[in-house]
């Protein structure tokens, strides 16, 4: 078998069973784990898969730029933003994350509400600045520019001064096993903080980053109250995320 025909046949398997398990594969083939590996780690540098221990799985399609990301499932992230918005109480603090997702959820809050929204994202507070009843609290530090977000010590040191009810999380890869991920270093330990500061933590995952999985870790899925995902999922789709002992909320 050609290395072309290897590729195709590698990404069609992934298509319709959500991983790869190298030792399976090379057994099926007839060929050497050493030669799977290989073809995995270039469908990786291509951008088609995410490698992990063993295999790989899907590769999330919310990894390009801030712009790119806006035109990805642009109605399926306005449903979950309004249904992450009906969770919101008046009186409540609320963690806000950066990125497409959570900027819909933004502008889906009732201008009516009181709330404090605390947001490393300067996105995030514009969008809140025609809401005259919520107070913003903007987390400083340095930007990464590719969310559009705070990242460092210095947002790290703030947050881990504030106690909120809900977090709202963004992310590029959800995975029952693998965990939510997202695409850098810096965001992940961010992401990781708000989580540890919050009583709840929400995650708002459209259908691309379902089952997906990026490069950086920033829990595993048991760590978070639940997904909130488009009514359209099917439900063996997120029956793994449920067994874990996540709630499922379809908007």
């Amino acid at each position: 078998m050609l290395t072309k025909q290897r590729k195709q046949l590698i990404l069609s398997r992934l298509k319709q069973e959500g991983q790869i398990v190298a030792a399976t594969l090379s057994t099926e083939l007839g060929l050497s784990e050493d030669t799977i590996r290989r073809d995995l780690r270039a469908l990786a540098a291509e951008g088609h898969l995410q490698r992990v221990h063993g295999g790989a799985l899907p590769a999330s399609a919310a990894l390009g730029d801030f712009a790119a990301r806006t035109q990805v499932e642009p109605a399926g992230k306005q449903a979950i933003a309004r249904a992450a918005a009906a969770l919101v109480r008046p009186g409540q603090v609320v963690f806000l994350d950066g990125g497409t997702s959570c900027e819909q959820l933004a502008l889906q809050l009732p201008v009516s509400l009181a709330a404090t929204v605390v947001t490393h994202s300067p996105t995030i507070a514009l969008a809140l600045v025609p809401h005259p009843r919520i107070e913003v609290v903007l987390i400083g530090g340095r930007l990464f520019k590719h969310s559009v977000v705070a990242v460092g010590a210095a947002a790290l040191e703030s947050i881990r001064r504030i106690h909120a009810d809900t977090y709202f999380m963004g992310v590029t890869g959800v995975h029952p096993q693998t965990g939510l991920t997202t695409g850098d270093l810096e965001e992940a330990h961010i992401k990781r903080a708000l989580m540890t500061q919050s009583a709840e933590t929400w995650v708002l995952a459209s259908s691309e980053k379902l089952n997906a999985a990026s490069n950086c870790v920033i829990a595993p899925c048991t760590e978070a109250t639940g997904l909130i995902v488009e009514r359209s999922v099917p439900k063996r789709a997120t029956s793994a995320f449920e067994k874990l002992g996540l709630s499922v909320l379809r908007a």
